[in-house]
C-alpha cells in the first residue's frame, strides 16, 4: 500500500461516523451482543486512537487524549459499562469534526518531522487499517442489530452434501506473511515454509450445505466435536448458526435473504461449529500456512465473502517482535483463540491482503466467519 493519502483517512472517518446514520439514539447506545461495544463507543474510539498516536504519541499533544482516555482505551473501559458514559450523537459528531480538523493539520506537519512512527509512512498505514478493521466491527454491530427485525422471512433451501472436489497442492516452498509497511506485528517476519502435500476445497461451505450438517444431526452427534467444543454447544443450547431462525417451515436468515441464499457461504458459526463440520464432512480444516499457500497459489474461489477459520490457534511467527506495542498481538498468543484468514464482504480493502490474520475464541459466531474444507 502506498505512503498517507490524506484523503483516505479522511474518507474511513467519515465513514465511521455516518455509522449513526439510521440508528435511533437507544439503538446507537445499545450493546447489541456481549463482545460487541455501543455503535457511539466505535466512532469515538477510532477518533481517539487516530488522535492517541498521532497528536500525542508524535508531537506530545495530550490535550484530547488525557480527558477521553478512561472511556475510549479498552483496556481500563469494560465493554458492559461504556454505554451510559458516551456522549450523545449530536455532540460526538461535533467533537469528531473538531477532531478531524486538528489532526489533518497535524498529519500536515508529519511531513516534516522525523519520527520512528511515521518512518516510511507506517503510522498513517496503522492508522488506517485500525479505521478500517473497527468498520467492519460497526457493521457486525449493524447487523446484531437487525436480529430484532418484527417479521422474519422464510426462506426454501435444500440442503446439500459436503464438497466432494478438491484441489491438491504439490509440496512446495512459499513465503508466508506480509513484508510491505502496512503489515501488522504478527504477519512478520517473513519466513518460507514448506507445506506437505495437501488438498483444499476452491469453495466455502454453503448454507445449503450447513442445512445438510444440521439435518443429519450435526448438533446433536457427539462423534463431530470435541470435548471443550461439545461442553460449549450443550451449555450454550447451540443448534444453528448465530442469525438463523427456525420457523415452522424453512429458515429465515437475516442479512442473507436473496434468491441464492443456499449457495452463499455459510457464516455465523465458531471454530468449534467449524471443526464438527469437517468432522461430518470426513474431511478437516486447513493449517494456517496451507491456507496461505493456497490463497497464494490462486485455487481459492470465492475468498472475501466470509473470514474462514483455519485449525491453527494465533501463534508468533519465527523472530516475532511487537510493535508498535506489546498488546496488539502478544495477549493472544495464549492457546484461546484460532485464525480466520481471508476477509469479509464487510471488510475494507486494507485488510484483503494473503498475509492477514485474524483471530478470534472458538465460540465467536457474531464475526462473519464461515470455513473450508482441507484433506492430508
Amino acid at each position: 500500500m502506498t505512503a498517507n493519502p490524506p484523503t483516505r483517512i479522511a474518507q474511513l472517518r467519515q465513514a465511521s461516523v455516518a455509522m449513526l446514520d439510521g440508528l435511533t439514539p437507544a439503538q446507537q447506545r445499545c450493546q447489541s451482543h456481549p463482545e460487541l461495544s455501543p455503535m457511539l463507543w466505535h466512532v469515538g474510539h477510532v477518533l481517539f486512537m487516530e488522535t492517541y498516536w498521532l497528536a500525542e504519541r508524535v508531537f506530545g499533544d495530550t490535550s484530547v487524549t488525557h480527558a477521553w482516555r478512561d472511556l475510549y482505551v479498552p483496556e481500563i473501559s469494560a465493554k458492559d459499562e461504556r454505554s451510559a458514559r458516551l456522549p450523545d450523537a449530536a455532540d460526538l459528531r461535533a467533537w469528531a469534526s473538531a477532531l478531524a480538523e486538528q489532526n489533518d493539520a497535524y498529519w500536515q506537519r508529519a511531513n516534516d518531522v522525523d519520527h520512528p512512527l511515521l518512518a516510511d509512512g507506517y503510522l498513517a498505514a496503522f492508522v488506517r487499517q485500525h479505521y478500517a478493521q473497527h468498520l467492519e466491527t460497526m457493521r457486525l454491530v449493524r447487523a446484531q442489530l437487525a436480529l430484532d427485525a418484527p417479521e422474519p422471512v422464510a426462506l426454501t433451501m435444500e440442503p446439500a452434501a459436503p464438497d466432494s472436489h478438491f484441489e491438491t497442492i504439490a509440496a512446495h516452498s512459499v513465503n508466508i506473511g506480509t513484508d510491505t509497511i502496512d503489515a501488522y506485528d504478527n504477519e512478520q517476519p517473513v519466513f518460507t515454509a514448506y507445506p506437505a502435500p495437501f488438498a483444499i476445497a476452491p469453495h466455502c461451505v454453503t448454507n445449503a450445505q450447513w442445512l445438510g450438517f444440521i439435518e443429519s444431526g450435526g448438533y446433536q452427534r457427539r462423534e463431530w466435536w470435541d470435548a471443550p467444543g461439545w461442553a460449549w454447544r450443550e451449555q450454550a443450547a447451540v443448534e444453528h448458526p448465530q442469525h438463523w431462525q427456525p420457523l415452522a417451515e424453512g429458515w429465515a436468515i437475516a442479512g442473507d435473504e436473496a434468491a441464492d441464499t443456499g449457495q452463499q457461504p455459510v457464516h455465523g458459526i465458531g471454530w468449534y461449529e467449524a471443526r464438527a463440520y469437517a468432522r461430518y464432512a470426513q474431511a478437516r480444516l486447513p493449517r494456517e500456512l496451507e491456507w496461505e499457500a493456497a490463497r497464494r497459489a490462486g485455487v481459492l474461489r470465492d475468498v472475501e465473502q466470509v473470514w474462514e477459520w483455519c485449525a491453527d490457534a494465533f501463534y508468533p511467527y519465527p523472530g516475532f517482535r511487537p510493535f508498535p506495542y506489546d498488546g496488539y498481538s502478544m495477549p493472544w498468543f495464549d492457546g484461546a483463540h484460532f485464525v480466520a484468514r481471508g476477509a469479509s464482504v464487510h471488510s475494507e480493502p486494507e485488510v484483503r491482503r494473503p498475509g492477514f490474520r485474524n483471530f478470534y475464541p472458538p465460540t465467536h459466531r457474531h464475526v462473519h466467519a464461515g470455513l473450508r474444507l482441507a484433506r492430508a
